[in-house]
């Protein structure tokens, strides 16, 4: 059974602590089982590459890291505020719906 995390692919949330502290971002993919998000323009690495297909010469490549998901906080789509993440059963279609703590609106 898989975990339930306070972030999807595609949210735009905004980092609390680390190097990055103060930053947004999209989410760009969300590991599950380590807690881990990568986050578009946030903790950017430098990695080693050997010459492939995609980049003959290969050489050094900027790409973003994974950081952990307690240190995001999602951004409420409407007032672009951050907000904390709670779940509220939907009567309609009888699921769990992420809602806003902020303003307690659905979020998407």
């Amino acid at each position: 059974m898989s975990k339930k995390l306070h972030i999807k692919k595609g949210d735009l949330v905004k980092v609390l602590a680390g190097n990055a502290r103060g930053s947004e971002g999209k989410v760009l993919t969300v590991d599950v089982q380590n807690n881990r998000a990568i986050v578009e323009g946030v903790n950017k690495i430098s990695k080693h590459t050997k010459p492939n297909a995609k980049s003959p010469n290969g050489g050094i490549v900027e790409q973003e890291a994974s950081v952990h998901v307690s240190n995001l906080m999602l951004i409420e789509p409407a007032s672009g505020t951050p907000t904390r993440v709670g779940r509220k059963l939907d009567e309609e279609t009888n699921k769990l719906v992420r809602i806003s703590k902020k303003s307690g609106e659905v979020i998407k």
